[in-house]
């Protein structure tokens, strides 16, 4: 019984690991998918199983490594959006968007899938699934529209400014990523049972 608690903690931190690796991976490849000037967001699915497996706090975590490799990206100028932002225009802005949408992304589909799965756990995956992507989303559009508003006027050259932000900045994007969950929520659903086993 006393080596139950020591193996539970070394299998969280394993799989914490192992899908912290796998977002890095599907980040960095996810800079040559792009629809308009950001790429595509591929790691959400193992943000939302570790959130599901580990719990809400496992979530933001990992919510937080997404956002840590969106930065360095952009640092390193695979992601020339992201660089634009980071460089002379608001570092601060920047970094808050990056890290804090995934942050709280991971957080609340930790959330919801825990409110939700007791019922039904694919309900939890699906809503989960929902909830990833629409707070990424809505957390950069609202980070663009208070740090970056400037920026995204000359952006949008002379198009509505919710237009632009709506179909030109975040729409293809968004609903790739709601597309790819959804489309993968069966399949989460199975990955998350398996993982609870153990």
């Amino acid at each position: 019984m006393s080596n139950a608690t020591p193996r539970k903690g070394l299998r969280r931190k394993t799989g914490l690991a192992l899908f912290s690796a796998i977002i890095v991976v599907l980040q960095v490849l996810s800079n040559f998918v792009r629809f308009g000037p950001f790429p595509i967001t591929l790691a959400l699915a193992p943000i939302i199983i570790g959130a599901a497996v580990y719990g809400s706090s496992a979530g933001a975590l990992l919510g937080g490594v997404f956002g840590l490799v969106v930065l360095l990206t952009g640092i390193i100028g695979w992601d020339g959006g992201t660089v634009m932002l980071l460089m002379g225009i608001n570092a601060f802005g920047c970094i808050l968007i990056c890290i804090g949408k995934g942050v709280l992304a991971g957080w609340l589909a930790g959330l919801v899938y825990r409110l939700l799965a007791k019922k039904k756990e694919l309900i939890g995956v699906v809503v989960a699934g929902i909830v990833c992507p629409v707070v990424n989303t809505g957390l950069f559009i609202l980070g663009m529209l208070t740090f970056f508003t400037s920026t995204l006027e000359s952006w949008a050259s002379g198009q509505g400014m919710i237009y632009f932000v709506l179909f030109g900045l975040a729409g293809v994007n968004f609903l790739v990523e709601l597309a790819v969950n959804l489309v993968l929520s069966s399949g989460i659903t199975s990955i998350i049972k398996y993982a609870k086993k153990g």
